[in-house]
């Protein structure tokens, strides 16, 4: 095969189902040794790239090419035994198993009489986790791994097949930044041996460091390749959205209204201690720490999820104790959860019932509910958040993950919360989708809602928010005005330094 074939090719992919179009007429291409990024907004036709590549859906017109032989992916088992591996963003493990028998299901080693072969087993395993530097070994229940580590898992997966082309799905969206060094390193070493990476990723930041090529899919159409190093951000995003984004925020101040939510010197076990702050009424408060800082904690113990060990919260100005996340709702707390799938969504139920689930006993006319209502919640807030489905029937584990998110965030908008809690409010949505999310955060506080926001994103929380508050290992170290906070200022307090040491050790000196 020349080193001028692509590897992998769909020529005029075509998918339809029942109302929707999900591609039309897409069509790109992987050389081998090179990194490709495939990039569109949510629901944009990705995903369902991935679906037919990977056999679960077949096409209603065009051709796959492997090494420029047409060829038929009949199932995912079939498209790895021709080279073509895919690495979710949601993890598929069988918690229950050990990591090798999930890296090996389906393919695990027999000897005589289909005995598996624990010993062969056990060592091919361990010597791709070995390539991957992680702490676990084979023989570890995949249980009992961090989100992180399962992550690693799915990646390990990857490499037990000679693979010519590697699809890797928001692969950094679990991973610490110790893990991301060790990923990309991986990346380098399939691209080294000639492999195609296929990497999609909503990370610009991400995509500019490691891609040769960017392709873009919109409104499930192709809209063309590009070289990563002849473009810029602002270029990939017009294509992505056909528009240029606008990412200035609106410097109109209003006035901040009375307190809304006040913490003083809360403490919950080792989680986090003595932590106080305050968000008024048209706030944005905004938490931003490293992994274990406790933002999520605190976020869980105002929704009443985890007990307080010490500490008061007060509404209104009024001493108030949340024992349950009933309670909080009660009280005009939301929260928007950090985990959409797990703690946010029914993925079974349709995209109706999963938004006005926590009202529904408002919205019954006697033993029955009041459908009507519940449709106009769902056309109301699918308009504002420009949520992608074809009507309110569609289940909501069908929907793309930054429309998952949407329809979680449309969820909690429909209570008319006082105080609305959003934790990592864009992980998993593309630029667009952010850029409108962060816009209704802004509405929010200008309607007088008090809101916080918890994110891992640097760009993000300086962008929405008023003010910050930076946690280190589960304490307030500095807040910050929107005025006063800087990139180095921040990252000093997020590592543990105090303002009084970042004084005396003088202006922060990038790594």
């Amino acid at each position: 095969m020349s080193s001028q074939t692509p590897v992998l090719r769909l020529e005029g992919i075509v998918k339809t189902f029942p109302g929707v179009r999900a591609l039309d007429g897409v069509s790109f291409s992987v050389m081998p040794g090179e990194v490709h990024a495939l990039m569109g907004e949510n629901g944009a036709g990705k995903s369902t790239s991935m679906k037919v590549l990977g056999g679960l859906y077949q096409p209603d017109e065009g051709t796959i090419y492997v090494d420029e032989v047409p060829t038929i992916m009949s199932s995912p088992l079939d498209a790895k035994a021709k080279g073509i591996v895919f690495i979710h963003q949601e993890l598929s493990l069988a918690e229950e198993l050990s990591v090798a028998e999930n890296v090996y299901l389906g393919e695990l080693p027999k000897k005589r009489f289909g005995l598996v072969d624990w010993d062969t087993l056990y060592a091919r395993t361990d010597a791709i986790l070995d390539r991957l530097k992680v702490g676990f070994n084979a023989r570890t229940r995949v249980g009992d791994l961090s989100i992180a580590n399962q992550q690693m898992v799915e990646i390990a997966r990857a490499l037990t097949v000679e693979a010519k082309a590697v699809f890797f799905d928001e692969p950094t969206a679990s991973l610490t930044d110790a893990e991301k060094v060790v990923l990309f390193e991986v990346i380098d070493d399939l691209r080294s041996q000639g492999v195609g990476i296929v990497y999609i990723s909503h990370r610009m930041e991400e995509i500019f460091k490691i891609t040769d090529k960017i392709s873009v899919l919109r409104d499930g159409g192709y809209r063309g390749t590009v070289n990563t190093a002849d473009t810029d951000e602002e270029a990939v995003t017009q294509m992505m959205i056909g528009r240029k984004l606008d990412l200035s925020r609106s410097e109109s101040r209003h006035t901040l209204g009375d307190v809304a939510l006040e913490v003083r010197g809360l403490t919950c076990g080792h989680l986090y201690s003595d932590v106080s702050f305050e968000v008024r009424r048209g706030e944005v408060v905004g938490f931003y720490g490293l992994v274990g800082a406790g933002r999520t904690e605190i976020a869980e113990t105002l929704f009443g999820l985890r007990d307080p060990s010490s500490g008061t919260i007060l509404l209104d100005g009024k001493e108030t104790k949340i024992h349950s996340p009933r309670d909080a709702i009660s009280k005009g707390i939301s929260l928007v959860p950090e985990d959409r799938k797990g703690q946010g969504l029914v993925l079974g139920m349709n995209c109706r019932d999963n938004m006005t689930l926590p009202q529904i006993d408002d919205l019954t006319a006697g033993p029955f509910v009041a459908e009507g209502s519940e449709i106009a919640i769902f056309d109301q807030y699918r308009d504002k958040l420009d949520i992608r489905t074809p009507g309110w029937k569609q289940i909501v584990g069908n929907l793309s993950g930054g429309n998952q998110q949407k329809i979680v965030i449309g969820k909690w908008l429909s209570m008319h919360p006082s105080v609305l809690i959003v934790d990592e409010p864009t992980r998993g949505i593309d630029v667009g989708s952010k850029s409108e999310i962060h816009n209704l955060i802004r509405e929010l506080a200008a309607q007088g809602y008090a809101v916080i926001v918890i994110s891992s994103e640097m760009p993000e929380v300086l962008h929405v928010s008023d003010r910050i508050v930076a946690m280190y290992s589960g304490k307030v170290m500095r807040t910050f005005t929107s005025e006063e906070v800087t990139e180095d200022n921040l990252i000093q307090a997020i590592s543990g330094i105090s303002a009084d040491k970042a004084a005396s050790s003088g202006p922060a000196v990038a790594a």
